[in-house]
């Protein structure tokens, strides 16, 4: 019997893995790479080698390429790639097979190099759909799904696994965007995540009974919190639109996104006020449209916030049934004399083009008048348009407006186009008809935004320039090129700086009279006067627009040019260059701005850190409160050497998540107002506004009631603390040390500080007919239990002090 010699047996991958090990272990990569590329070459079969090799690495490579299993891959690839006649069609079909098997078993790893190279190398799409699918199962039972749906992925088997299976644990697991890989470019796999989602959106979908069909899956109290309507809602849309999904097909969805608009349309007129009613009108017809279950709602919350008179017209207008009206309606309807059972608006032809005195000395006003305002529609009017608009030299102002729709469509339209010149204003009106599909409209956009000799100025121009590329779909293709642009949002950055560094911290006016914001604020801060906000949220698509709508439209573009007018006149008494295109321009200024942001971040994670506390950074809060005050309400500790806050000083309201806080402050001599347990959150705004207090809160209220008061009025505690713990952060955030005769110098149950000297006997005999002391021995433990309560504060809030106990009563 003949024997084969070594050498045509070839190198044994044993000993090529032992000398691989050694190299790594010596970190000698150098010698390891010399290593693989002989190595390699002295194998009889590579292929499989390999295989070996890898199996025996120690661990898994769990996505990471510093280990020694990726190495060995990667120089493989490498080596192959000299070697082409190294392939896999030469072993038989079984062998062949039993060698894709096995790298199978090896793609349970994360890192996208050595999955490909291991498909790639092995040829796995080749392998028979059963057998991989058959791996995929298996993976998803070891509770793998992020690898098995990769796989999935890089194997292209979507369409041979059942969706719901591999698509729900991701979900569960807060994966969407790899769900989302899964099913692209798979027009019905996408419509099926679409609907998935959105039959969770439904009022009655419990999680519980999803997590009941995976049971084996480990969800965080996180990951289940991401599972919820508002959040699954925002999904829906999103992909609805990303894949080209009929809206109808989403209904759950979208009722639940326009039931959210409703309520905020509420807020806005009945809550904020700050809506007038035929914009209500406008934006309520359209969010309700002819959903009855959401003109239901209408009605009710009609009844909650408004009165029954309106609720039951509203009833009428939609003739909502009988059986579905709330407590009161029906009859408020049959009450109702003939000329109110139908919603009137005001007639837009008794509005006038000058507005009343009282408008006028609050708002900012166009110096033009009405025969100024030209309306675009035509042909003959836009080619006057363009002749002066496009002249060389001139400054326009732009701005646009477009039908709000609260989330309902997020690619919103262009309805209105205001350009302003100098003594006269156009307005091109997209909504006239046939006129957006006027054939030199996209022409004379691209040529007016793209002629650097041509300045125009805008105010945050990206929400238009989105809408326009949602309008022209031409303009998404090409997208406009910009030049002779100048964002006036930047020059207005660049002056709040400077006015904060030089002039201190802007006054910051609340309730009624709240601070401007955006363009707004900038022409307060210019032109002495803010603009007229009312009719922002106008349904700018609606025919004939009414004269406060076009008298909004004009100011937001002409405003523009006042400012800019000032601006440059003067620009060192707003602490800006002479040149105010430097600004945008300028990368330094962008970098010192990245900086001094990232600054601030820091040192608002710092403040959190020490004190956990969230608070909206103060501009000024009252000139009554030291600039120690201010610094404590931006978070920061207070300095060393600075005095410390008598508790008096501090007045606070205690939401009513926080009364055990507030109790523990006022034994402490904090001015504390608690809310009831009935109390609604926007009381605690209210009664800062009128008594100059500091809003204390946590969870949830504290987005809503920040906003409502002065910066800087409103801090968040952290809701898992105890009162104890709660208030040592409140003493240490405001810098507030008790003295021995601030101990019990409130009364905890009505927060006031008088206070009657009375016998001590007088007081045992007050508490026995209360019910309170019990003991015969009362006087005994009345006074132990004085002492226990004031050590245990005393220990906990103030060390060095060491109160008498109390002997007086709350007048």
């Amino acid at each position: 019997m003949s024997h084969s010699s070594p050498e045509e047996k070839g190198l044994d991958p044993f000993r090529l893995r032992d000398q691989f090990f050694e190299l790594w272990n010596q970190n000698d990569l150098p010698m390891l790479h010399l290593a693989a590329i002989q190595g390699f070459s002295k194998l009889s079969e590579p292929l499989e080698a390999l295989l070996t090799i890898l199996e025996s690495c120690p661990g898994k490579q769990k996505g990471r390429n510093h280990t020694l299993g990726y190495h060995i891959l990667m120089e493989f690839q490498t080596w192959i790639k000299e070697h082409p006649q190294v392939k896999l069609s030469s072993f038989s079909e079984d062998k062949a097979v039993d060698l894709q098997r096995r790298a199978l078993g090896l793609l349970s790893d994360t890192n996208p190099n050595f999955r490909d190279s291991l498909i790639s190398i092995y040829q796995l799409k080749s392998l028979d759909p059963s057998i991989l699918r058959l791996y995929i199962v298996k993976l998803q039972a070891l509770n793998c799904y992020k690898e098995a749906i990769t796989l999935c992925i890089k194997l292209g088997l979507q369409t041979e696994l059942n969706t719901t299976e591999m698509l729900v644990p991701l979900i569960l697991q807060d994966k969407l965007p790899l769900a989302e890989s899964f099913v692209k470019g798979h027009s019905e796999l996408e419509r099926q995540l679409v609907l998935l989602l959105d039959s969770w959106c439904h009022p009655d979908f419990n999680v519980e009974d999803i997590r009941k069909q995976f049971p084996r899956l480990s969800l965080s109290k996180h990951y289940t919190a991401q599972i919820q309507p508002k959040m699954l809602t925002r999904h829906v849309l999103r992909l609805m639109e990303k894949f080209k999904i009929d809206q109808r097909l989403c209904p759950n969805a979208l009722h639940k996104r326009r039931l959210d608009s409703l309520r905020y349309l509420m807020f806005k007129t009945f809550g904020e006020k700050t809506m007038t009613e035929e914009n209500w009108t406008d934006h309520v017809q359209y969010v309700v449209a002819d959903d009855l279950l959401l003109q239901v709602h209408l009605v009710q919350m009609l009844v909650k916030y408004c009165s029954l008179q309106k609720a039951s017209q509203w009833s009428l207008r939609y003739n909502i049934p009988k059986d579905q009206l709330p407590l009161g309606v029906w009859e408020a309807q049959q009450s109702l004399p003939p000329d109110l059972q139908q919603i009137c608006l005001n007639d837009i032809t008794q509005e006038k083009w000058v507005p009343p005195q009282s408008h006028c000395q609050k708002f900012y006003q166009v110096p033009l008048t009405k025969d100024k305002v030209h309306f675009v529609d035509r042909p003959e009017t836009f080619h006057e348009c363009q002749s002066i608009v496009l002249k060389e030299g001139g400054i326009v102002g732009v701005d646009m407006e477009w039908q709000p729709t609260f989330g309902c469509v997020s690619a919103q339209t262009v309805a209105l186009i205001q350009l302003a010149v100098l003594d006269q204003v156009f307005l091109l009106d997209l909504c006239a008809r046939g006129f957006c599909q006027q054939p030199d409209l996209v022409g004379f956009i691209r040529a007016l935004f793209s002629n650097r000799n041509i300045l125009k100025l805008g105010y945050s121009m990206t929400g238009d320039l989105k809408c326009l590329s949602a309008t022209w779909p031409e303009l998404s293709e090409e997208p406009l090129r910009m030049e002779g642009m100048l964002d006036l949002l930047r020059v207005h950055q660049k002056c709040q700086k400077v006015n904060q560094v030089q002039n201190g911290p802007r006054e910051v006016l609340v309730g009624e009279d709240s601070a401007e914001k955006g363009l707004s604020l900038l022409v307060q801060q210019v032109l002495g006067k803010p603009l007229d906000k009312t009719e922002q949220m106008s349904n700018w698509e609606k025919r004939p627009l009414r004269i406060s709508q076009i008298r909004y439209a004009v100011a937001d573009a002409y405003c523009l040019l006042d400012v800019y007018s000032a601006l440059s006149s003067n620009p060192a008494s707003f602490g800006l260059p002479a040149d105010l295109h430097s600004i945008t321009s300028g990368q330094s200024e962008t970098s010192k701005g990245k900086k001094q942001k990232q600054k601030e971040k820091q040192a608002k994670k710092t403040a959190q850190a020490l004190g956990n506390e969230e608070c909206q950074g103060v501009q000024r809060v009252s000139p009554s409160h030291s600039d120690t005050v201010k610094g404590l309400l931006c978070g920061e500790l207070p300095p060393e050497d600075s005095p410390p806050l008598p508790p008096q000083q501090l007045r606070v309201v205690c939401d009513n998540m926080l009364q055990g806080l507030g109790r523990y402050l006022r034994c402490l001599g904090v001015d504390v107002v608690m809310l009831e347990n009935t109390d609604d959150h926007r009381v605690a705004a209210k009664l800062a506004q009128a008594e100059g207090r500091v809003i204390l809160t946590c969870g949830q209220p504290f987005q809503t009631l920040r906003s409502q008061v002065g910066e800087g009025r409103c801090l968040s505690l952290d809701c898992s603390e105890k009162a104890r713990d709660q208030a040592i952060r409140v003493l240490r955030h405001f810098n507030v040390q008790p003295t021995p005769s601030d101990i019990f110098s409130r009364c905890q149950a009505c927060n006031s500080d008088q206070y009657v000297a009375i016998p001590r006997a007088d007081m045992v005999t007050l508490l026995n007919e209360k019910g309170f002391l019990l003991d015969h021995n009362t006087d005994h433990m009345f006074e132990k239990s004085c002492q226990q309560e004031e050590l245990r504060l005393d220990d906990t809030l103030t060390p060095s002090v060491t109160p008498e106990p109390p002997r007086k009563s709350c007048t």
